[in-house]
């Protein structure tokens, strides 16, 4: 098939207009384009495609060849491949780059008629139609990975991966399965099925064992035709590197009743022919994973196309992270530093910082590869999203990385870091205290100062000029010394990363943000978070959205925080000085926020020049009095600081009721189209 590109752009002097083409899960193909005037741009490419196929092309501009690049606007475009066509003429007249709205919501928490007590693919392509209903362009999920450690609620935490590239199996849709075999076990599915659908939360480990025990009956039926057919062969081919040891994984996780491989009384240490062994020998009870997750390939392939073809970004979530006795470690143990874990300093979502058990990336032999491990991540994860969150971007500068034997946040330091000597400390006029540093992990002699020094007892008694030079110290190690060197540990990792895929690529920047992330994510053309009740200058209570620059993704909340409403009534004097100061109102702040309000608060933010505004499920139906929860509480996702929160927050309403909501879709739909046409 030819493409033909069409394009007009005013180019400066020295810049050349560029396309990059690719189709879901295939390496993009880069075309330079060609102008007579520096204003019309013109080039066709020839590229393999089926009816059917989505193929997507974004515009770029480098400066004296290659030396500088940059994205021309955000978003992509996409053609779809139809029957009898052998060409496309792309003629796109260019203006501004588009400034969309969207939604945000978790798979695991939509709600349809027909769903199975916890939202699934299917009802991902319900909330499709009504974002295209209601002129949204965005849809933005949480991480769709398996996160099946125990077969308890514990895994419903769905940034603690299993695999990276596994599908979770609480997400098939049942409905576009076979029915069961018999008429009678199909009738004990559907009354179960009922009783969980209409839970208000997520029943974990019910919902777990419903599905599971269709797709085994499913599976002793039609598996091993299914299993032979051209479309899993290709499917098991094409993924055999990640889905050969997944599915022995899982395998043995079953057999053994537990996912820690250092407990197995066999196979603890992986070895690639023992896992091909059996597969082999095992190849009905290995093959029910492989059934699944084709199953799950195809459910999420349709509905990516799906959100293609109707103009809809399709955003998934990267976790930065992954479990600690997971089938990444237990295959690839070389790239990760297992007696080390990942967390936060203390930051807006816990006082005391965060110890997510994650074991650290050992980057140096990741780098021998070129980030292999990243990049075919990211390319499989192409092959449904077309853009991505990545969780905690911060960890590719520098982590937050705590010991093993400790518990809490507060021991960590980061790495990697520069530490300071004790004669360093000295020189800068700071009384040395051992109590105030933690000792540097490969030298003992050189010190990090301690995350929490200044809120204890050996600062206290300190002098006044002991605690000034210390306070500078502090300051000048956690915000300053380290920005060219963070800088240049992003820059090692994150080009190759990004663009191994033609996916837009957004960062969750939040907390403790180094001047260095700034300079990468613009350089990289990475979005930034935009919170406004958590703004990232100095000494700002509330964030001002008609500053937040173009690259960026603007929201209110998100799954770590309280709803709009839930933040307005958390604190109430808070909410009176957002009353007063930001939306400029009279008299006292009402203790709930009306519709109204919510409106107001949501069409303040849609003005703003942020490419992408992208509200939680939430917020949007905030602004309708009849259609919210009726208590703000229930709205919320997760509590950072409590590392075992059960996730199983589901809507209160199904899609099918959000469909038929004539007012409220119309009210939003005017919302956006005022103020992002």
């Amino acid at each position: 098939m030819q493409i033909r590109f069409q394009i007009e752009y005013f180019t400066r002097w020295g810049e050349e207009l560029h396309v990059s083409v690719s189709r879901a899960g295939h390496d993009a193909v880069e075309l330079p384009l060609h102008t007579s005037d520096g204003r019309m741009w013109s080039g066709s490419i020839e590229m393999q495609a089926a009816v059917g196929d989505d193929v997507e092309y974004r515009y770029f501009v480098t400066y004296e060849g290659r030396e500088f690049r940059r994205e021309v606007g955000v978003l992509p475009h996409v053609v779809r491949v139809e029957r009898g066509c052998d060409s496309y003429d792309c003629r796109d007249w260019w203006m501004e780059p588009v400034r969309v709205a969207g939604v945000a919501v978790p798979v695991f928490s939509l709600r349809s008629n027909g769903s199975q007590g916890v939202g699934d693919f299917g009802d991902l392509r319900q909330l499709i139609d009504w974002a295209v209903k209601v002129g949204m362009r965005v849809v933005q999920l949480l991480p769709v990975n398996d996160t099946t450690a125990s077969h308890r609620w514990t895994d419903s935490y769905p940034y603690n991966v299993m695999s990276v590239n596994a599908l979770h199996p609480q997400y098939i849709d049942l409905r576009q399965m076979s029915p069961l075999p018999t008429k009678r076990a199909m009738t004990a599915y559907g009354r179960e099925r009922r009783k969980l659908n209409a839970l208000p939360e997520i029943n974990y480990e019910a919902v777990e064992a419903l599905k599971q025990d269709y797709l085994r009956q499913l599976y002793a039926y039609e598996g091993a035709r299914t299993l032979h057919s051209a479309a899993c062969k290709r499917f098991v081919n094409d993924n055999d590197e990640w889905l050969r040891p997944y599915s022995v994984f899982s395998f043995l996780r079953d057999t053994y009743s537990t996912s820690d491989y250092t407990q197995w009384p066999a196979h603890a240490a992986y070895n690639t022919a023992d896992v091909d062994a059996l597969f082999r020998q095992h190849a009905t009870e290995v093959g029910y994973y492989i059934y699944v997750q084709f199953c799950l390939h195809r459910q999420l392939l349709a509905v990516g196309r799906y959100a293609r073809r109707h103009g809809i970004i399709l955003k998934g979530d990267i976790p930065i992270g992954v479990n600690r006795r997971c089938v990444e470690t237990w295959q690839n143990p070389h790239y990760f530093n297992l007696d080390q874990q990942t967390g936060a300093p203390p930051d807006f979502f816990s006082t005391d910082g965060q110890n997510w058990g994650f074991p650290t990336y050992n980057w140096s032999v990741m780098a021998r590869d070129g980030y292999r491990w990243w990049c075919g991540r990211m390319k499989r994860m192409s092959q449904y999203f077309s853009a991505y969150r990545i969780d905690h971007i911060l960890g590719f500068f520098r982590i937050w990385e705590i010991p093993s034997p400790h518990r809490t946040g507060l021991l960590g330091h980061f790495s990697p870091a520069m530490p300071l000597s004790r004669e360093e400390i000295e020189s800068r006029g700071v009384p040395f205290v051992r109590e105030m540093y933690l000792q540097d992990l490969h030298n003992h002699l050189l010190f990090h100062p301690r995350i929490s020094a200044k809120n204890e007892e050996p600062y206290r008694q300190l002098s006044a000029d002991g605690q000034r030079a210390f306070d500078a110290l502090y300051e000048d190690f956690f915000y300053h010394r380290h920005n060219q060197f963070w800088y240049e540990e992003a820059m090692k990792k994150l080009p190759a990363i990004i663009h191994s895929t033609q996916m837009i690529v957004c960062g969750e920047d939040l907390g403790m943000v180094p001047e260095c992330t700034r300079w990468v994510m613009n350089e990289l053309g990475i979005l930034s978070l935009e919170i406004q009740s958590m703004p990232k200058a100095m000494y700002v209570e509330f964030g001002d959205p008609q500053t937040y620059p173009l690259l960026s993704v603007c929201t209110i909340s998100s799954h770590d925080t309280p709803s709009m409403r839930g933040w307005w009534q958390e604190d109430a004097q808070r909410a009176q000085r957002y009353y007063t100061d930001v939306l400029s109102l009279q008299g006292e702040a009402p203790k709930d926020m009306p519709g109204a309000l919510c409106r107001r608060v949501i069409s303040d933010h849609l003005r703003c020049p942020s490419a992408l505004c992208v509200l939680t499920i939430q917020d949007w139906l905030a602004t309708d009095e009849h259609l919210r929860m009726a208590n703000p509480s229930q709205e919320r996702i997760n509590i950072p600081a409590n590392p075992r929160h059960y996730w199983r927050f589901r809507m209160h309403i199904g899609m099918e009721k959000l469909m038929s909501a004539n007012e409220f879709n119309q009210n939003i739909k005017q919302l956006i189209s005022a103020t992002r046409p």
